[in-house]
């Protein structure tokens, strides 16, 4: 049997399992497939279609594939976090000002608008940033609640800039920033803190970069 036939059989069994310089392997022997006709240890994986492997299994991140150590450093030197933050950042402050705009002109706080900016800052980050470490999702984390933050102050700041017939820039430069902190903790509420949680979690999930199973066999070759 050819390997290509050895494979299209191991997608279906249960015992696989991904190696990012071997490819498919089987978890029993800890080898390519060997056998002829018939594999006595095929248990079927009925999550998989025969045709539709690729399509319909999720990406995965580096820290759910057994990757060996070469392949990590070819992943690792491929890594910018400076871009990746940099990037992130900047669709954060823009989720945190559109955020305001909106809770500004309706003066309803959307607090699924939180929601948006962690995956926002997530998926920036793991395009840019092209991350396998934990300092990615850390990062995603901190920018994403960062951002939800800006965005409550940003709010305060326009509705203190219509309260007094002032501009929004006049406001930034002009307000007693001591009085800042107590007026946001007097619209703090129990509902922030849950969206900022989910803002954060997004922030980091998304962070990292992921491979499909056409990915890992590109990178295996």
């Amino acid at each position: 049997m050819t390997r290509e036939e050895h494979v299209a059989i191991c997608k279906l069994c249960t015992n696989r399992k991904m190696d990012i310089e071997q490819g498919i392997l089987c978890k029993i022997t800890d080898d390519k497939a060997n056998f002829i006709g018939e594999c006595k240890d095929f248990t079927k994986d009925h999550s998989v279609q025969v045709d539709q492997f690729i399509e319909t299994a999720d990406p995965l991140t580096a820290q759910e594939i057994q990757l060996s150590e070469k392949a990590l450093d070819k992943l690792r030197s491929e890594q910018n976090l400076g871009l990746g933050i940099g990037t992130s950042l900047l669709v954060g402050l823009l989720g945190a000002a559109l955020w305001a705009a909106i809770t500004v002109a309706t003066e309803f706080q959307i607090g699924y608008m939180a929601v948006a900016i962690g995956a926002g800052v997530g998926y920036t980050l793991r395009y840019f940033g092209k991350g396998i470490d934990q300092i990615y999702g850390i990062s995603g984390a901190v920018i994403a609640v960062l951002s939800c933050f800006i965005g409550n102050f940003l709010s305060l700041i326009g509705f203190v800039a219509n309260a007094e017939g002032i501009g929004y820039i006049e406001t930034l430069l002009g307000i007693d920033y001591s009085l800042v902190p107590t007026a946001m903790k007097e619209s703090f509420s129990i509902m922030d803190i849950l969206f900022y949680g989910i803002a954060g979690y997004e922030g980091y999930k998304f962070a990292f970069r992921v491979f499909t199973n056409e990915d890992l066999s590109k990178l295996e070759n």
